[in-house]
């Protein structure tokens, strides 16, 4: 064939994915890889993958089963499911069937599948995590954004979901509610539930309860949705931000035995795409699930770094006119630098995204802009992810000493300057 006479293919995109990028927070660790390639100081509180690895006595667990090659069941090695509803109904107090447990190659996998599923619209509050709606715009899904109030900690609240549910009682729904919350740093605590559930079981919405940051609670007091509204929830979890395994892919879903038809309608879709989860991790995944002095001690010694890290952000940041709440769990606190609005548009900074911008360029402090997880374009607000520092020698030095300011200046430099950095730049 001539050359001068070929054609490229048309480009014919599927119109739910015509104009998509990469998901803001991958987008934001490669760009901080880049800049660190030119030899540029770069403080990564982009990407919000967990500083600490992964507890030796699991990595014992994946070596010695390396061997393990074949395919597994699509719901899950039968010993990891067993596993999951003993320590489900350790922390929680609940009671699941281990035929009820769907495990996947991460929850982000899983949480795709059950929008594909599931026929009914997403809701979520504004902010939430970056791939949430994507993933619902991809499938085809509505998305409903739930107005949210900084002095309730921007959760989901009652009288939003009410709001919206009374407007079309019949409709079918699915509400994310995340705790910890990415980007926030909130927890629902006890009252805050009880009240939700009265709306949730009035309009029978079903929950998706993405407890991923579950043991990061800050004082190990998480509560899930599921103690209050069994019969309306599944519970999300996996081994990638309390145990540190972002990269291993293994998440699981945990259903009541009255949503077993949507277990196993996800399963079904499952058999046909991913087919089942990585045996070894599979495998590792029950040693980390089991309640052992070496989790317990790595658990707590996280929480108490993450604490003590989340509250030097909260102080500093506060101090420097930024308005933001306390995070009671996980890597994230979520400032908005309204109250610097005047003084950042003399300087060219009208919005989120122009914020995040400069302050990356001009102090090497990546983080992202509030308009990745829902919040208006123009809000001059931020995510930023208290993890870039040395999580085994922090591990190791929480062991031996008193975990407080002083220790996370020592131990977690990049952050505690990062933060100072972005205070004094703001204030400027």
């Amino acid at each position: 064939m001539n050359l001068k006479e070929f054609r490229a293919p048309e480009v014919y995109l599927n119109l739910n994915v015509r104009g998509m990028g990469q998901s803001a927070t991958l987008a934001i660790n490669e760009r901080s890889r880049q800049m660190l390639a030119q030899g540029r100081q770069v403080y990564r509180l982009g990407l919000g993958q967990s500083p600490f690895p992964v507890p030796a006595v699991v990595r014992d667990s994946l070596a010695d089963n390396a061997h393990q090659k074949d395919y597994l069941c699509v719901m899950g090695l039968e010993a990891l499911r067993t596993a999951v509803t003993d320590w489900v109904k350790r922390t929680e107090g609940l009671e699941y069937l281990p035929e009820n447990v769907l495990v996947g190659p991460g929850t982000k996998e899983l949480m795709f599948l059950i929008q594909l599923v599931y026929y009914g619209d997403l809701v979520i509050p504004s902010p939430s995590w970056v791939s949430y709606a994507p993933q619902a715009r991809i499938i085809g899904r509505h998305i409903h954004w739930l107005r949210t109030r900084p002095e309730a900690g921007l959760g989901v609240e009652p009288d939003a979901l009410e709001e919206l549910c009374s407007r079309d009682p019949e409709r079918p729904r699915l509400l994310i509610l995340n705790s910890p919350s990415n980007p926030t740093g909130h927890c629902y605590n006890h009252g805050q539930l009880l009240e939700l559930v009265k709306v949730l079981r009035r309009y029978r919405v079903l929950v998706l309860s993405d407890e991923i940051y579950s043991a990061t609670h800050y004082t190990g007091e998480h509560e899930s949705l599921a103690r209050y509204y069994p019969e309306g929830t599944i519970i999300s979890n996996g081994l990638s931000k309390w145990c540190g395994a972002g990269g291993w892919r293994l998440g699981f879903f945990v259903f009541p035995q009255n949503l077993a038809w949507l277990a196993t309608a996800m399963a079904a879709v499952a058999s046909e795409t991913f087919t089942s989860t990585s045996a070894p991790i599979q495998y590792a995944a029950v040693t980390a699930l089991q309640d052992t002095p070496q989790m317990q001690d790595y658990l707590l010694h996280s929480r108490q770094v993450l604490a003590a890290l989340a509250e030097h952000a909260y102080s500093t940041l506060s101090a420097a006119g930024a308005a933001l709440r306390p995070a009671q769990g996980g890597f994230y606190l979520f400032p908005q630098f309204e109250a610097h609005r005047a003084a950042l548009e003399q300087r060219g900074i009208n919005d989120g995204a122009t914020l995040c911008e400069r302050l990356l360029e001009e102090t090497g402090v990546a983080t992202l802009p509030g308009e990745c997880f829902g919040r208006p374009a123009q809000e001059l607000s931020l995510r930023l992810a208290i993890v870039d520092f040395d999580g085994a020698l922090a591990l190791e030095k929480a062991a031996q000493e008193a975990v407080d300011e002083a220790f996370v200046k020592r131990y977690c430099p990049n952050v505690t300057d990062a933060i100072e950095r972005m205070a004094a730049w703001v204030s400027q």
